[in-house]
């Protein structure tokens, strides 16, 4: 349904954590320096949508295209990824927290496909925050794995069928998308999904993204008119209103 946003805590966020190889590099430490920091980052915000009261949390981790970056920082991105599911899966799960990998899982060792496996299983009774990461994950590999779903199935390709068919079916679309490190594009992110997500660009670099950006951006979302497709007369119900008295 349209709303506006002006007291609302987005029910959905989703975030491309971009900037943190440049946060290495300003500082002359190695790439992966930046990725080790970027997890604190992320923990923090983790925390912070917990606090915020927001539902479902979703972040682009490792997108289809990073495997063509240098073999040390994919490797080193892989091993960062093992050691964080072993330090932040208890706390999460403590804390409420239903972990998701969303992503194709092929390419993936058999080692780190089985340690999120243990992480979602471990984690899905719990309902207080849906924490979606986005591992070899693509839009464009989303709608395509769909689809694909659907033709093997023998089904109509519909719009609704699709969404049922999406990697992220198990939540509502995201209200806000927020792309650290000053870029402006959503590089191949939920590209099904945001199709009426409020867009939010911060030039913070992702380690540096902390909870009063997280506000920011939430501040931003709340002067948002958010229309679907509407007349704002008719999001604000003028119309309803305008009718009512006409009969």
């Amino acid at each position: 349904m349209a709303s506006t946003s002006s007291t609302a805590v987005p029910r959905h966020v989703a975030i491309v954590m971009d900037g943190n190889g440049r946060w290495a590099t300003k500082r002359f430490l190695p790439r992966i320096a930046g990725h080790k920091q970027g997890v604190d980052s992320l923990s923090r915000c983790v925390r912070a949508c917990l606090e915020r009261g927001i539902g479902v949390l979703t972040v682009f981790a490792f997108s289809s295209e990073n495997w063509n970056r240098p073999s040390d920082e994919v490797s080193g991105l892989m091993e960062l990824l093992a050691l964080s599911l072993a330090k932040e899966v208890p706390s999460l799960n403590e804390n409420g927290v239903q972990l998701h990998f969303v992503g194709d899982r092929q390419r993936l060792s058999d080692k780190v496909q089985a340690g999120l496996a243990k992480a979602e299983r471990d984690t899905s009774a719990n309902s207080r925050l849906v924490f979606n990461v986005c591992f070899n994950y693509g839009g464009r590999w989303d709608i395509a794995q769909a689809a694909q779903k659907l033709a093997s199935r023998g089904e109509a390709i519909t719009e609704l069928s699709m969404d049922r068919a999406m990697a992220m079916a198990h939540v509502p679309d995201p209200d806000l998308l927020i792309r650290t490190g000053g870029e402006l594009r959503i590089s191949n992110f939920l590209l099904w999904q945001a199709a009426y997500s409020e867009l939010h660009f911060s030039d913070k670099l992702w380690p540096e993204f902390d909870e009063a950006a997280l506000d920011e951006a939430i501040a931003v979302f709340r002067t948002r008119e958010r229309r679907f497709g509407q007349t704002s007369a008719q999001v604000s119900g003028q119309v309803n209103n305008d009718n009512a008295k006409a009969a």
